[in-house]
C-alpha cells in the first residue's frame, strides 16, 4: 500500500511541474525596424568614424504642433511609443504618416519635420554617433 502512495504523490508532483512548465512566459524578440535606407528610399552611404556614441531620447510632442524644419548628420531611428504623427521633407514633399508601434529609419543630411494631429505623440528615438556629433541640425 505504501508504494500505490508513493508512486501517487511522485505522479501528481510530475504532473504539476509539467503544468507549470507549460504555461511559464517565454522570451519573445521582434524586429521592429532593420534598414539600409531611410524612409524615403535614400541609402545610408557611410558611418563617421571616432569614438562611438549612443543616445536615447524620449521625445514629447504637444497635439497640434510643426516642428522647426531641421536633419540629422547621423543615421538614427525613431519608435512611435503613442499617438500619431506625420512627417514630410521639406525639398521633394514626401510625407509618411506613422502610429502607435510604428518605426522609422530616419534621412540623413535631408531637412525634414514631424506634424502632429490632435493627439500628443510620443517617439523613442536612437541616435548611433561619434562623441560631439549634433544629433540634429
Amino acid at each position: 500500500m505504501p508504494y500505490k502512495l508513493l508512486i501517487t504523490a511522485a505522479l501528481i508532483a510530475l504532473t504539476g511541474s509539467a503544468v507549470a512548465q507549460q504555461s511559464a512566459p517565454t522570451v519573445e524578440s521582434r524586429v521592429l525596424l532593420k534598414s539600409k535606407a531611410s524612409w524615403d528610399g535614400t541609402p545610408y552611404t557611410s558611418y563617421p568614424e571616432g569614438q562611438p556614441e549612443l543616445t536615447l531620447l524620449k521625445i514629447n510632442i504637444p497635439a497640434n504642433t510643426a516642428l522647426k524644419w531641421h536633419s540629422h548628420p547621423i543615421p538614427n531611428a525613431a519608435y512611435v511609443a503613442s499617438g500619431e504623427i506625420t512627417v514630410e521633407t521639406r525639398d521633394s514633399k514626401k510625407e509618411i504618416r506613422l502610429k502607435k508601434g510604428d518605426a522609422l529609419a530616419e534621412m540623413v543630411d535631408i531637412m525634414h519635420r514631424g506634424k502632429t494631429g490632435d493627439t500628443p505623440v510620443e517617439l523613442i528615438v536612437f541616435y548611433a554617433a561619434t562623441e560631439a556629433t549634433p544629433l540634429s541640425q
